[in-house]
């Protein structure tokens, strides 16, 4: 058996997951209530109920997704796992990967080393993530955060901003449990941190 994921990785991911889950659940129960384009998402794929309800269960999930985003990211940059597993990403070897891994000849041998796009598309999900989080902050208090709304094009910007980070982190987790389900051994990893050595 071989260590992969340290208990923190593996707590923060699962809480991550379900921040996230609630957070696109409820937050799609708001978009509806006043929509940015010219369609709404189905009633059985939103959280909340109502508007107030489903900010209530935004508000929620955004304190614990921010706390428990700030742990993850301590917690790698103290130990030096984010940098280990992040770094370096060379721009040859990502693009390399990521049309390996559209033709599906994406290469599994290592499960305890991330491949190029692997990097980028972790890296991508963290920056999404702190563009959410900012967005999210000037939608909320868009007069006492004038400053931050005003660097998005104020507060419309700032939802535009929001709901396309929100699509990508979407598009992230689509992927992600697409690669879960083509190589299952990662989930089974992502609960024990060890990989079996065959």
């Amino acid at each position: 058996m071989k260590d992969i994921h340290p208990l923190t990785v593996r707590i923060t991911h699962w809480i991550n997951a379900l921040a996230i889950l609630v957070m696109v659940l409820s937050g799609w129960k708001i978009y509806n209530a006043s929509p940015l384009f010219n369609f709404s998402f189905p009633d059985d794929l939103t959280l909340g109920g109502w508007l107030a309800g489903a900010l209530q269960w935004h508000f929620a999930a955004m304190w614990l997704l921010a706390v428990n985003g700030m742990i993850y990211l301590a917690y790698g940059l103290a130990s030096g796992h984010l940098w280990r597993r992040m770094f370096p990403i060379a721009p040859g070897a990502m693009l390399h990967d990521v049309l390996n891994a559209l033709r599906g000849r994406l290469a599994h041998d290592d499960l305890s080393v991330y491949n190029t796009a692997q990097k980028a598309a972790y890296l991508g999900a963290i920056a999404l993530a702190i563009g959410l989080v900012l967005a999210g902050l000037a939608i909320w208090k868009p007069v006492q955060l004038y400053w931050l709304a005003s660097l998005m094009g104020d507060y419309e910007g700032a939802r535009l901003l929001h709901f396309f980070c929100m699509a990508g982190i979407v598009l992230f987790v689509l992927v992600h449990v697409l690669m879960v389900i083509l190589v299952p051994k990662t989930f089974l990893m992502m609960i024990t941190g060890r990989l079996k050595r065959t």
